[in-house]
């Protein structure tokens, strides 16, 4: 079947997005979080940034410390580009 839209999607950017988004929403800094999860503010920046590749493990413990779900860090929303075929 023909779909005359195509989704393209960097997943790296798009994590850092809705991270960056979340994290500014419940006030949080990138230290704050770097001591709630562990993970460096080093590393938090670069995931911002949509430099670093998360693993699923990584994106639940990175969502519980923001005390989000998991899921919300990959939604899709205003940061895909749709192009027509």
């Amino acid at each position: 079947m023909y779909c005359p839209i195509v989704f393209r999607m960097d997943m790296r950017k798009l994590v850092g997005k809705n991270f960056a988004r979340l994290r500014r929403e419940k006030g949080l800094t990138q230290e704050q979080v770097e001591e709630r999860s562990g993970f460096s503010q080093q590393y938090l920046s670069g995931l911002e940034r949509g430099r670093r590749n998360p693993t699923v493990i990584t994106l639940y413990e990175l969502a519980q410390a923001l005390g989000v779900s998991h899921v919300s860090l990959v939604e899709i929303g205003d940061s895909v580009q749709i192009l027509e075929k």
